[in-house]
């Protein structure tokens, strides 16, 4: 099967075991989802939930926390680890919202790559689930799956996976098909635990199971 076919067929039955995969950063604004990516580097997603909700709490729109003092946002996202630079990240990005762009956020890519802390995984998140426009996220369960199952041969860096993935995956496609496989990493094709490949729906197509 080549890397086409492969994709095509991996893509469909991701897409039948987990028709209604999103993004599991919770959001109501773009500037949101540009804070939670920003947070969850190094952080579960679920704990970035939890920790925001204090956040918006006291600082409910952009103003407000551009206007913020990094400490003072370090003081709240302290949880999620790296609290020193994610706040200050997140203060510039919020003041640039704010003075640049009328405190929304920019529906261009490059555009996204130039505000503090995005980078390319943030920027397609943000272009493939705020403005619907074709993206790759290529998080830890993206490419450590893309490789097991033989989409991409021994590729660890983000980019390279994600231009790899370019040729591979239709752009209407890209955006739900890495969400789904963040649902697949975590239930099935797991990092920390042996693979449960006994109930795998990409077990007889997977190259870790010796399937060329």
């Amino acid at each position: 099967m080549t890397k086409e076919a492969l994709t095509l067929e991996v893509i469909e039955r991701l897409k039948q075991e987990y028709p209604d995969a999103e993004c599991t950063l919770d959001y109501n604004d773009a500037w949101r989802l540009l804070v939670g990516v920003r947070l969850a580097a190094q952080c579960t997603d679920e704990r970035v939930n939890v920790v925001v909700q204090d956040l918006y709490a006291k600082y409910p729109d952009v103003d407000a926390l551009a206007l913020a003092e990094p400490e003072d946002i370090e003081a709240i996202v302290r949880p999620c680890g790296l609290g020193k630079s994610k706040a200050r990240d997140i203060s510039a990005c919020m003041k640039i919202l704010r003075d640049q762009y009328h405190g929304n956020v920019p529906d261009d890519f490059d555009a996204l790559l130039k505000l503090p802390g995005v980078g390319r995984k943030s920027a397609n998140l943000i272009m493939g689930d705020v403005f619907g426009k074709p993206a790759i996220v290529t998080d830890t369960h993206c490419i450590r799956l893309v490789n097991r199952i033989g989409l991409v041969d021994q590729i660890k860096e983000p980019k390279k996976v994600e231009m790899a993935l370019w040729k591979l995956v239709p752009p209407k496609e890209g955006s739900d098909f890495c969400h789904r496989l963040v649902y697949h990493g975590r239930d099935v094709c797991t990092a920390r635990t042996k693979p449960h490949c006994e109930r795998c729906v990409l077990q007889d197509i997977c190259k870790k199971n010796g399937v060329d």
